[in-house]
């Protein structure tokens, strides 16, 4: 099996371009952009089996499935409810774990996260500057940490991610 398939991210595209989906059948508008960058990280993750070396396409991969979700899991929330984006947070979560159910997630790397926390990227726009995100981890009891590309990562329990997901969704409209 590749090192793609085996951290994830094929599972992870699956269930956000699923959810993509299901939002544009329930009506929601699923702008271009959000679509192209589906399109772009389905590219990325072929391109990482086809050579399993590449850490910048690791990189890239991650950057987009993070995005995507922030953006679906906020579109959602608005859209249909807390308990919509439940539903699918539960579906990312598991997209990771072996089918039998036994044995840890399948993680995927992240330079400066614990491997044993959950975690996001998030990148700061006008909306919701990088201090209202950092204020927000710092309320959800999460440790966040400045990146090279102005984004934020952003890593603790499961539980309180989740939280801190709610949190920037309602930040954001």
């Amino acid at each position: 099996m590749s090192d793609a398939l085996d951290m994830g991210y094929l599972a992870a595209w699956e269930v956000l371009e699923e959810m993509s989906t299901d939002l544009r059948k329930k009506g929601a508008t699923v702008p271009a952009k959000i679509m192209s960058d589906l399109k772009n990280a389905k590219s990325l993750i072929n391109t990482l089996v086809a050579d399993p070396s590449r850490i910048d396409t690791v990189q890239r991969i991650e950057e987009y499935l993070q995005s995507l979700e922030v953006y679906l899991v906020s579109e959602g929330e608005c859209k249909f409810g807390a308990e919509y984006v439940e539903k699918w947070l539960e579906k990312l979560n598991n997209a990771g774990k072996k089918p039998d159910g036994e044995g840890e997630d399948k993680t995927r790397f992240v330079v400066g996260a614990p491997r044993d926390r959950q975690w996001i990227r998030v990148q700061p726009t006008d909306d919701l500057p990088a201090g209202k995100i950092e204020t927000l981890a710092d309320e959800s009891n999460l440790t966040f940490e400045k990146q090279h590309d102005g984004s934020l990562l952003i890593y603790g329990k499961d539980d309180r991610l989740k939280e801190f997901v709610k949190k920037i969704t309602k930040g954001m409209h």
